[in-house]
């Protein structure tokens, strides 16, 4: 990731994974920095959101801005309009979990105006195990539409293929190896493969030769204990 950046925006196809990973990103960026935000843009997906963990980000004094009180459980495209108190305070690292592929993005277009001169990164998240982003020209195709509707240029790629907890090896290498050529076609740095952590034995030999973030798993569907 860019070190100089301010501003992370977490993209993807609808089930990347990039909310994970946005969570996971935000409790480590606060160990630090002064302050840290998590901007909860996602006004497509109802079910994965990380508005559902606020008290995980109280517990870290990690800033959560998104819908408050009844509309933060309201399945409709409200976002909040903290972000540019956030924005132009020196002092905020900010994660932004954006919606799935272009309909999602077209929420970070509004914001263009006030973000374009502060450099931020764009990181698209491929779950290869996802339809329409499980080739090549599926998922250059959703980059394309991401770019569009956000009038951003990715910075980035994060391999987090996976199938939930069924998830093995086999499925974590074919996504790098799906992630690494479309970072190859696109010109486009691939950055690491995130894995779940209690995978982190068998990824021993992975890891040694690869760029890996562990990360805990904190989202929960409703039918899920």
């Amino acid at each position: 990731m860019n070190s100089l950046s301010k501003i992370t925006i977490l993209s993807g196809h609808f089930g990347s994974g990039k909310t994970e990973i946005a969570i996971n990103l935000a409790l480590a960026e606060r160990k630090k920095f002064e302050k840290t935000a998590i901007n909860d843009l996602d006004i497509i997906n109802p079910y994965y959101r990380s508005r559902d963990v606020a008290n995980i980000f109280q517990q870290h004094d990690v800033e959560l801005l998104a819908p408050k009180n009844r509309l933060a459980a309201a399945d409709l495209p409200i976002v909040s309009g903290e972000i540019y108190r956030v924005l132009h305070d020196p002092r905020y690292r900010l994660i932004v979990d954006a919606g799935g592929d272009k309909d999602g993005a077209t929420a970070l277009g509004q914001y263009y105006h006030e973000w374009k001169d502060l450099n931020p990164e764009l990181l698209f998240v491929l779950n290869g195990n996802r339809p329409y982003v499980s080739s090549v020209d599926g998922a250059r195709y959703t980059v394309e539409q991401i770019e569009k509707a956000s009038r951003l240029k990715i910075t980035g790629i994060i391999n987090n293929s996976n199938i939930g907890a069924d998830t093995t090896m086999n499925d974590i290498q074919r996504g790098y190896q799906l992630s690494s050529r479309l970072a190859d076609e696109l010109d486009i740095p691939f950055l690491y493969t995130t894995i779940s952590a209690h995978l982190k034995k068998e990824a021993e030999d992975f890891a040694k030769n690869n760029q890996v973030v562990f990360i805990k798993r904190y989202m929960k569907l409703p039918w899920e204990s």
